[in-house]
């Protein structure tokens, strides 16, 4: 079932999430809606925070990230088989240089700028069978891993940027919120007026 994205300006997105046991309620059901859903907006990641649930939980799939030609074969291959689910996950360490990217995010749609973060990060998670896992990963999948990570520690990649630059999409944000723009997938504003 696909589900309302939550924008830009509802509370969930800024707490931090809890974590969940083993015996959390249709577990399997709720990571099929989550791919369903991420699918449907065209994301490579999506966060629990962003379906409204404030748990540590969120799902990337890389994929869509491999069809860049200017990507080596290993690379591209890394890419497309990028599939995972991290539960509880915690980030044990964020090193190399810090480098930008161009980054969006499914719950402020039509915003894209440049987020500076490390290279590489080493993060110990339980997996859909909670099965308790510690890996280290670089680049563009380390990228999209912190990126949703941040979404379950209540931070948006908006926050990462400078004071100007946060200045400057201000207006953006607040029609977000209010739910005045158009986004191709289902969403839930959180200041929308009732009957629009």
């Amino acid at each position: 079932m696909i589900l309302p994205i939550v924008a830009y300006g509802d509370p969930v997105l800024k707490k931090k999430a809890k974590e969940i046991a083993k015996d959390y309620p249709k577990l399997e059901e709720l990571l099929e809606n989550m791919f369903e859903t991420m699918y449907a907006a065209h994301g490579v990641g999506l966060a629990a925070p962003q379906i409204g649930l404030p748990i540590r939980l969120f799902l990337v799939d890389t994929e869509p990230f491999s069809e860049d030609e200017e990507l080596s074969d290993k690379e591209i291959n890394q890419l497309k088989d990028f599939k995972k689910v991290f539960i509880n996950a915690t980030i044990l360490e964020e090193t190399g240089d810090e480098w930008a990217f161009t980054e969006g995010c499914l719950s402020i749609p039509d915003i894209r700028e440049d987020v500076f973060r490390n290279e590489t990060i080493k993060i110990n998670y339980f997996d859909e069978n909670f099965v308790e896992r510690t890996e280290v990963y670089t680049g563009l999948i380390a990228r999209v891993i912190q990126h949703e990570y941040d979404h379950i520690e209540g931070v948006l990649f908006t926050d990462k940027l400078s004071s100007l630059k946060k200045r400057l999409i201000k207006g953006k944000l607040a029609n977000i919120s209010k739910g005045k723009i158009s986004p191709d997938y289902r969403m839930r504003f959180p200041l929308a007026k009732k009957g629009r």
